[in-house]
């Protein structure tokens, strides 16, 4: 065997090897930067003559070409480059789509003279040096028609040169790149199709929800209203006053559901302003439980806090309204009745209420989205519970505004609990007012 044939066979089998690792590493549950970095590692690894390379991506949203993975460069520094389309050795071979082989430093230079100065100071930064390589290989990264961006490799103190013999297997490793830059953005593509589909099917029945939960109370209002107007009718006063009270309480049932999507809303913009003052918190839960207790007869709702529970700085308001949509989660999800507690505690910086209910329980499951948005807690005996999914959450918007937090325990058929705590002091001295939001306070 001659030594030319051994090269050739030496030559070979380095490619081969190069190509077995680079399919190895495209075949890894990997992110696509993750992924490109690993290529980069093991192409240069393989070829002995790349000292530095970079994959430069097109990127549709800002119009220009964005390093994505480097060997050689300190890709941070890097980042901060963008390429204008035909700027420098990368725009040229992405616009003509055929591979460059720079044999020369002159070459390069000149390939690379209308590289603007900035990015020409950020690839000096990238390096530690303002020195442009002895020699470049740059191909395109495209499947069929689609282009992704170029991959080039340079030379830097080696004294042999790419040549055209090493075009066809870098850009065998180019196209293999670029089938996975295709597949993961495809796969993006999708997750965002899936995420609107979702979106949509979410939205809808969302719609769906609410629309039936408004019409119930409007049409139980309506249904009494024209009984009451049935001239045929001569309904006794006793009657006609319970016509009266259930109309009544339908208009605040639908008052609160109303409320509680304007309140939400709201809490998503950052526009739900709290209004701190100090609290008698005890009496405030005694206020809202005698009103709740008047809605129904089969629980009995009990309020126990210290002596010397504190004066709190929170907005009376707001936590009333906490207070009431959680009692009335507790009084519609334990339908048989029953006790219903309310507690406070006091800790060295904060207060903590809790409400019990020997209700119908929530799964572990559920108790992980219980404040999200929309979410209704499936009752394990199928029975209906009539609301909008939006009560806790509102609940939650508030407690994380006054810098508190809201959580709940419960075993399914043995009831629930929900505590929500609230800082003594705080809120008053600060700017007011004090914005609400879905970011407010969490902790």
């Amino acid at each position: 065997m001659s030594v030319l044939t051994g090269r050739k066979l030496s030559r070979r089998t380095r490619e081969l090897h190069a190509l077995t690792e680079v399919a190895k590493t495209l075949t890894a549950q990997l992110t696509l930067p993750d992924l490109l970095d690993a290529v980069m590692s093991t192409l240069t690894d393989a070829l002995d003559l790349a000292e530095r390379g970079v994959i430069m991506l097109w990127d549709q949203s800002s119009g220009l070409f964005r390093p994505e993975a480097a060997v050689g460069f300190d890709l941070t520094i890097m980042r901060e480059m963008g390429l204008r389309a035909g700027e420098s050795i990368t725009g040229k071979v992405y616009d003509d789509g055929h591979p460059r082989l720079l044999a020369t430093a002159q070459e390069v230079e000149q390939d690379m003279a209308d590289m603007r100065p900035a990015n020409r100071a950020v690839r000096a930064r990238a390096i530690g040096v303002d020195l442009l390589p002895r020699g470049a290989l740059a191909v395109p990264l495209r499947v069929g028609e689609r282009r992704f961006g170029v991959l080039m490799l340079e030379t830097v103190h080696q004294p042999v040169r790419f040549a055209a013999e090493d075009l066809p297997f870098v850009q065998t490793l180019a196209d293999l790149i670029a089938l996975a830059v295709d597949r993961a953005r495809l796969e993006i593509e999708m997750e965002a199709i899936r995420d609107a589909r979702q979106a949509d099917r979410l939205r809808s029945e969302v719609m769906a929800t609410l629309s039936h939960e408004l019409r119930t109370p409007l049409a139980a209002i309506k249904g009494y209203a024209t009984a009451l107007l049935l001239e045929e009718v001569n309904w006794p006063d006793e009657k006609r006053r319970e016509f009266l009270q259930l109309i009544d309480d339908e208009c605040d049932n639908l008052q609160r559901m109303i409320a509680d999507i304007l309140d939400s809303s709201m809490i998503d913009v950052g526009q739900l302003v709290i209004e701190p003052q100090p609290v008698r918190l005890p009496r405030l839960t005694r206020e809202i439980a005698e009103e709740m207790q008047r809605r129904t007869d089969k629980h009995h709702i009990v309020v126990d806090f210290p002596p010397d529970f504190p004066i709190i700085d929170a907005d009376p308001l707001r936590l009333k309204q906490v207070i009431r949509n959680i009692l009335d989660n507790a009084l519609k999800y334990s339908p048989h009745g029953g006790l219903v507690v309310i507690r406070g505690e006091v800790r060295p910086s904060d207060v903590v209420v809790s409400i019990s209910d020997q209700g119908v329980g929530i799964s572990p499951e559920d108790l992980i989205p219980l404040f999200e948005k929309y979410f209704r807690v499936k009752s394990p005996t199928g029975y209906h519970v009539p609301g909008t999914g939006l009560g806790l959450p509102v609940a939650r918007g508030i407690i994380e505004a006054h810098r508190g937090r809201i959580w709940a325990e419960s075993k399914v058929g043995q009831g629930t609990t929900l505590y929500f705590s609230v800082p003594c002091t705080g809120l008053s001295s600060d700017s007011a007012p004090y914005l609400a939001s879905n970011e407010a306070g969490q902790l």
